[in-house]
């Protein structure tokens, strides 16, 4: 038999191997406990589910039992494929573990190595989800945090309040620890040796958006979208009014109620030009609205709506 045909049976088997591997760890107790927990939580809390998470993360058993297969089967196969996704950076390995509606389970390896040569980060990160932490291996980092304040219905980056440092937390071994991103970020410095890290982040009441702040003097930098959501929503009013789909107000209607002013304002802008005429009544809502940059985008717009409706071209 050829090298070749030999590589393609080895491959061939690693597939069947992954599969019956991922069908195994799926329905294995650990796994079935995590998901069987988070599925009674939905619609709860972030409170809630993290403190429900909390009794997985300081349950050392649970986390050993859970990885225990996987370890086992690329132990004895190396060409096996956990059933994982993963991201991997210059700095961090990470892998998610559950995935649920609820919350999301990863696990991390932050090189210690890398971290000492990179220069110390310039900004830290508010990501606008409640997580919990499980710092499996420390590796004497110090966890420093900043707080930024929540992020409220009238938000505004022109006017944004800056992040103040909030202290700093020795980690050990085992520490589980609960870090709300909505109001704090945190960098991990210090580490003399790799960081193994469990984090569940929470779902339920993020906020809209991430903000990113200055170290030296804790200036908003930038803010971007929590998550994909956004994108679509704002993706799909784009099409609605690239397709010319006037029959679809009250598809636009419902998107233009979404909790991020940044995309209520992009479907107003779409709905306007797709059918000024059906936006219009909602247009005037929006000069009530909650956040102060919608409602001056509204009373900027509301005379010129005005003046086409008057005198179409």
């Amino acid at each position: 038999m050829s090298d070749t045909v030999a590589s393609d049976a080895v491959l061939w088997a690693a597939q069947a191997d992954s599969a019956e591997l991922a069908r195994d760890w799926r329905a294995s107790p650990p796994h079935r406990r995590a998901m069987n927990l988070l599925d009674g939580l939905r619609g709860m809390s972030a409170d809630t589910v993290a403190d429900t998470v909390t009794s997985l993360l300081i349950d050392p058993d649970w986390v050993q039992q859970l990885m225990a297969p996987l370890v086992a089967a690329l132990a004895q196969n190396p060409w096996i494929d956990p059933p994982l996704r993963f991201s991997r950076d210059a700095l961090r390995t990470g892998a998610i573990l559950i995935d649920h509606p609820a919350a999301t389970i990863t696990a991390a390896i932050l090189s210690a190595a890398v971290l000492r040569a990179q220069p110390r980060p310039s900004t830290v990160v508010v990501p606008g989800r409640l997580t919990v932490v499980r710092y499996h291996r420390s590796g004497g980092a110090t966890l420093s945090l900043w707080h930024a304040g929540r992020e409220h219905a009238d938000f505004s980056a022109a006017t944004a309040s800056p992040a103040q440092p909030a202290g700093a937390v020795r980690l050990s071994d085992g520490l589980v620890r609960r870090i709300d991103g909505r109001t704090h970020g945190q960098l991990i410095e210090g580490a003399q040796a790799d960081v193994v890290t469990l984090t569940a982040n929470i779902r339920a009441d993020s906020a809209t958006l991430m903000r990113e702040y200055a170290i030296d003097d804790g200036r908003l930098v930038r803010v971007a979208a929590i998550d994909d959501g956004a994108s679509r929503t704002q993706m799909l009013a784009a099409y609605l009014r690239e397709a010319g789909r006037t029959d679809a107000a009250a598809v636009l209607a419902q998107a233009s109620h979404d909790p991020a002013p940044f995309v209520r304002w992009a479907v107003m802008r779409e709905w306007l030009a797709l059918d000024a005429a059906s936006a219009l009544p909602r247009l005037r809502e929006m000069l009530d609205d909650p956040n102060s940059e919608v409602r001056a985008a509204a009373g900027r717009t509301m005379p010129l709506v005005a003046a086409q409706m008057l005198c179409p071209a």
